[in-house]
C-alpha cells in the first residue's frame, strides 16, 4: 500500500509541476506578444489585426495541438535532447488537455527513444528540421497531429531570475552536492585524474528563506547528486523546480513594468524556438482567452497502464526503453483519444 501510495504522489507531484512549468512558458509567450502589439504604430496594429484576424488554426475534432519541448542547451552534455515532452490539446468549447510523454518511448520509424528526434531532425535539417522530426515523432506514438511546437532552454530561466531582479525561495532542506557539472569542463581529462574531480564544483544550500540571482536558481533546481537520502534524487530535484517556477511567476506578476516586458520579449525572440507564425498571434489569444474558463486536464503516459518496459536487447540497440504493452499496441494511441473525446 506505502509503495501504490508513493507512486500516487510521485505521480501528481509531477503533473503539478508539468501544470506550472507550462504555465509560466504561455506567461512568457504572452508577454512577448504582449510587448510585439505595444511597441508597433497604431496603423501597424490595425492592419496587423486586419490581416491576422482572417488566419484560422487548424482544427482536429475542435481542438488545436501544441508540442512544448525543453532541453538542456548552451554547453550541456547533449544540449538538444528533449528532457521535456509535453503534448498540449486546446479547444474552445472543453478543458485543455496536457499529456507529459517519458523521453524513453521508442519510436520505431527513427529506431531510437523519443527525446533524440529533434536532436536527430536538427543534425539533417537545421533548428526547422528538429521540429518537424520532433512533431512526426510524437504524432507516430499517440497517432494525433501536432499543429506547432515550442522549445525552450532550461537556462533562459535563469536569464528572466535576472531579468526580474532575482526571487525569493525557501529552502526546505539543507544539503550539499559535491558532483554540481561546472559548464564547459564536460570533456575534461582533469589531468588524469580517474574520478574527473576537476569537472565539479560544491553548492551548498542552507534551510530557510534564500534571495537567489539566476546562476544560483539554475544549480539550485539543477542538483541531483546530494549525499542527503532526501534531497539527492529526481523527485526532490523536481520539488525544487516546482518552487523557482512558482517564484518566477509571482515575481513577474507582481510586476508590470513595460520595459522589463520588452527585455522579456526580446529574450523569447532569441531563445524559443518555434513555428507558430506571427499571422496566427491574434488567433491563438483569442482561442486561449475561450479555453481560460476551463480547468487544465493533466496527464501522463504511464507503466503498467499505457506502458511497457520490455527487456534490454539488441531490438532496441540494448537501451532501457519504453514502449506500447506487448499485447495492445494500440494502448497508447486509445488512450489518448479518449483523453481528448
Amino acid at each position: 500500500m506505502s509503495e501504490k501510495f508513493n507512486k500516487f504522489k510521485r505521480r501528481l507531484l509531477s503533473q503539478v509541476q508539468l501544470l506550472r512549468v507550462v504555465f509560466l512558458v504561455i506567461l512568457l509567450l504572452v508577454v512577448g506578444f504582449g510587448w510585439f502589439f505595444l511597441r508597433q504604430p497604431v496603423s501597424s496594429i490595425i492592419r496587423f489585426i486586419t490581416s491576422a484576424s482572417s488566419s484560422s488554426l487548424p482544427s482536429h475534432s475542435g481542438r488545436t495541438n501544441f508540442l512544448i519541448l525543453g532541453i538542456g542547451g548552451g554547453s550541456h552534455e547533449s544540449p538538444d535532447l528533449t528532457d521535456t515532452i509535453i503534448f498540449a490539446s486546446i479547444s474552445p468549447s472543453s478543458s485543455p488537455v496536457l499529456l507529459s510523454i517519458p523521453r524513453d518511448l521508442w519510436v520505431p520509424s527513427l529506431q531510437a527513444k523519443i527525446n533524440t528526434a529533434f536532436h536527430y531532425g536538427r543534425e539533417k535539417a537545421g533548428d526547422s528540421g528538429g521540429l518537424i522530426l520532433a512533431k512526426s515523432a510524437v504524432s507516430e506514438i499517440i497517432d494525433q497531429s501536432v499543429d506547432f511546437v515550442v522549445v525552450f532552454d532550461f537556462a533562459t530561466f535563469s536569464q528572466v531570475v535576472d531579468y526580474l531582479g532575482g526571487i525569493d525561495v525557501q529552502v526546505e532542506r539543507s544539503f550539499t552536492d559535491t558532483q554540481y557539472p561546472i559548464a564547459g569542463k564536460e570533456d575534461d581529462l582533469c589531468a588524469g585524474d580517474p574520478e574527473y574531480k576537476c569537472r565539479y564544483e560544491t553548492i551548498t544550500f542552507a534551510k530557510g528563506q534564500q534571495h537567489m540571482d539566476g546562476n544560483i536558481a539554475l544549480k539550485f533546481v539543477r542538483s541531483r547528486h546530494s549525499g542527503d537520502s532526501e534531497e539527492g534524487t529526481d523527485f526532490a530535484r523536481s520539488q525544487r523546480q516546482a518552487q523557482v517556477i512558482q517564484a518566477i511567476k509571482d515575481k513577474l506578476l507582481s510586476r508590470p513594468d513595460p520595459a522589463l516586458y520588452r527585455r522579456l520579449y526580446d529574450l523569447i525572440i532569441q531563445k524559443i524556438q518555434t513555428d507558430i507564425a506571427p499571422d496566427h498571434y491574434f488567433a491563438l489569444t483569442k482561442l486561449a482567452m475561450s479555453a481560460r474558463k476551463f480547468n487544465l486536464k493533466s496527464h501522463t503516459l504511464s507503466t503498467p497502464d499505457q506502458l511497457y518496459h520490455p527487456p534490454v536487447s539488441g531490438k532496441y540497440l540494448n537501451q532501457w526503453v519504453l514502449t506500447p504493452l506487448p499485447n495492445d499496441p494500440q494502448s497508447i494511441s486509445r488512450y489518448v483519444a479518449d483523453l481528448l473525446n
